[in-house]
């Protein structure tokens, strides 16, 4: 038995990505409580890799108030649930123009598993391919440039990436390397 029981929920905002919940729940001690729970759909994360060579991209981060440079990554629109292979496919694809002959899973990461329900599946795409991007409406400031080891690296360390999704996800790639 899970140690917090949910009694009763409801839903106090939704919009095409999201929503927001407030649960009231009841411990195991039996005292009442709330959690406000954000649910989003599952998303991918892709880290596209070609020799030394890591392809990221850069966009506006409303919340933030600045640019960001990160890993392409993305959920399906609508709050549709996706196959995660498949999401990653399509992101690379929308954000970057790249196509990917061998997708291998990393890991999964949980993006803020103290107030978001939202899970995320890491897939290291290579035998990359050029295109054109296929961006959705809201990624049409989106810049893309590939980068090497060495300066992804030095990027994290100062902060110019502080997306903690593309750091993690760094990090399962050097653990994967490592096998």
């Amino acid at each position: 038995m899970d140690p917090i029981q949910r009694v009763a929920t409801r839903e106090v905002y939704r919009n095409n990505w999201m929503t927001v919940r407030e649960d009231a729940i009841r411990r195991a001690d039996g005292s009442d409580g709330i959690y406000g729970v954000v649910d989003k759909p599952t998303y991918a994360l892709v880290i596209p890799l070609d020799g030394d060579r890591l392809h990221l991209v850069e966009q506006f981060r409303y919340p933030l108030g600045m640019r960001r440079w990160e890993f392409p990554q993305g959920t399906a629109p609508d709050l549709a649930e996706t196959p995660p292979a498949e999401l990653a496919q399509r992101e690379l694809r929308e954000e970057t123009g790249l196509r990917a002959s061998a997708f291998t899973e990393l890991g999964m990461l949980d993006v803020a598993p103290g107030l978001a329900s939202q899970r995320g599946h890491v897939y290291l795409a290579t035998g990359l391919t050029e295109g054109a991007p296929e961006r959705e409406l809201e990624e049409q400031d989106m810049r893309t440039a590939w980068f090497s080891r060495t300066e992804v690296e030095k990027m994290i360390s100062t902060g110019e990436i502080s997306d903690a999704q593309s750091v993690a996800a760094y990090t399962l790639l050097l653990l994967h390397e490592r096998r």
